[in-house]
């Protein structure tokens, strides 16, 4: 037995067996995110897409194409990804926590969560047919101009219902079966099937990114140099440092004491333990972001079709990235959701309840009612100071491209935002879903002396 943790992961037949299933699911999806969808020219829509990144800033196709590894600005076959399955999360969720129907259908146990999932599947698809039909329309309209943008190419070179019919088909088939691929990692692979399909997205565009960033440091020119050495090493240094902080926040927790009454059921003894109730800093975590930044660049996304005018620059002028407004109101709307979020999905009423149930308290704390404001008055502030780190993380990208003159926001935003969040915190869950298969064998984890916590840990 070695003490080697990657050596390990492969001397366990059903462990390598589950990894290599993984590895095997990714790629299918990353190979179908270059199958371009039939009717369209693909070098005409990647023109518009950069004239429109460098005339408008960032738009909601920006979040769109994060989520898809670019597959939406190629629009290929899985040109919406996995976001439509998380919008459908979402509205379940926030569905289960205000109406009594979903309610009660979730606390059913393991029926109730394969009801909920069925749903969620259903309303995935029904989103993915109203935006593939919209998609295919606003595709038509952009063939010769399009809000000032101008194509020498169409990119619908056959408009019509013909298209439009196989754009919607085939936009659903697409994320129908990266959905199913999420699935399948998730029970036959390791870590989050949903998570790691995002994760591996956002990763594929690091080469692209790193490109840009070499030409920026060593152009043909000299003279044109934008990002000398001190500035490179110093963006080294700080993102190694947000990836540590990053890391610690994502595991950062408040471990509210929690005791159990001996009870005497005939001969045997029951409770008398002592735990804990974990609460997360980050317990939205990128969720806010998500929300915050759709809010925020609706009004621009709209705007960027219209003919240019006084009121679109407007527009355009107060809802970029570099803007001051937009900060404020971006870090306004990330604290909004933070304590939004959690509401829906922290409940102190029903934890007390529960805790009361079953014979548990926090020491020196009455059961019952107030139990319930304890907790919401350790989770109101526990919020806030979750809400200040995201809303910093969120920002950073913008902070860097004005302190170091980064041109593009695609190299920035590694440093921060939805982009750092997912990829560290998916990282933590597949690491400790690892770790644990390991000990389950008595094998040595991968940090000696402790053990990795995840996100949900």
């Amino acid at each position: 037995m070695t003490n080697n943790p990657l050596v390990n992961l492969f001397r366990i037949g059903e462990l390598r067996k589950k990894i290599l299933i993984t590895i095997f699911l990714v790629l299918v999806y990353r190979l179908g995110s270059y199958i371009p969808t039939p009717g369209i020219d693909g070098n005409a829509l990647a023109l518009f897409f950069e004239e429109l990144a460098r005339k408008r800033g960032a738009t909601l196709f920006g979040i769109m194409d994060l989520f898809s590894g670019g597959a939406l600005t190629r629009l290929t076959i899985f040109a919406l990804g996995i976001m439509p399955y998380i919008s459908g999360s979402i509205i379940m969720q926030l569905l289960t926590a205000v109406v009594p129907f979903f309610e009660k259908m979730a606390k059913e146990g393991k029926t109730g969560y394969e009801k909920i999932n069925q749903y969620t599947r259903y309303l995935t698809v029904g989103i993915c047919l109203v935006q593939g039909f919209f998609i295919a329309l606003w595709l038509e309209n952009l063939s010769n101009q399009a809000g000032g943008f101008h194509s020498a190419i169409p990119i619908v070179p056959h408009p019509g219902w013909a298209f439009r019919i196989i754009t919607v088909l085939t936009l659903v088939c697409g994320t129908v079966f990266v959905m199913w691929l999420g699935e399948q990692i998730q029970e036959r692979g390791i870590g989050n099937g949903i998570s790691l399909i995002i994760a591996i997205g956002i990763v594929s565009r690091i080469p692209h990114s790193l490109r840009e960033l070499a030409i920026l440091y060593s152009p043909l020119d000299p003279s044109k140099r934008q990002v000398d050495t001190v500035s490179l090493i110093l963006l080294l240094v700080l993102w190694l440092a947000l990836v540590v902080g990053v890391v610690l926040f994502t595991q950062a927790q408040r471990r509210v004491p929690v005791e159990y009454a001996r009870r005497v059921v005939g001969r045997k003894v029951y409770g008398g333990q002592s735990t804990f109730l974990p609460i997360r800093v980050d317990m939205a975590g990128v969720i806010a972001i998500i929300f915050a930044q759709s809010v925020l660049l609706f009004p621009s996304t709209i705007a960027a079709f219209f003919p240019q005018g006084n009121w679109q620059q407007a527009v355009m002028s107060i809802f970029h990235e570099k803007n001051v407004w937009y900060n404020l109101i971006y870090v306004g709307l990330i604290v909004f959701f933070m304590y939004f979020y959690t509401a829906i999905v922290f409940n102190p009423l029903e934890i007390s309840n529960n805790l009361k149930k079953y014979g548990g308290f926090v020491p020196g704390i009455r059961p019952g009612k107030p139990t319930a404001e304890y907790l919401d008055f350790v989770t109101t502030r526990l919020v806030f100071a979750g809400a200040v780190y995201i809303a910093l993380i969120a920002v950073l990208p913008t902070l860097i491209m004005r302190g170091f003159g980064l041109p593009s926001y695609s190299i920035a935003s590694f440093f921060g935002g939805t982009t750092l969040l997912i990829v560290v915190g998916v990282l933590l869950d597949t690491l400790r879903q690892l770790e644990s298969q390991l000990l389950l064998r008595h094998y040595e984890g991968f940090m000696k002396g402790t053990r990795l916590r995840g996100r949900r840990a």
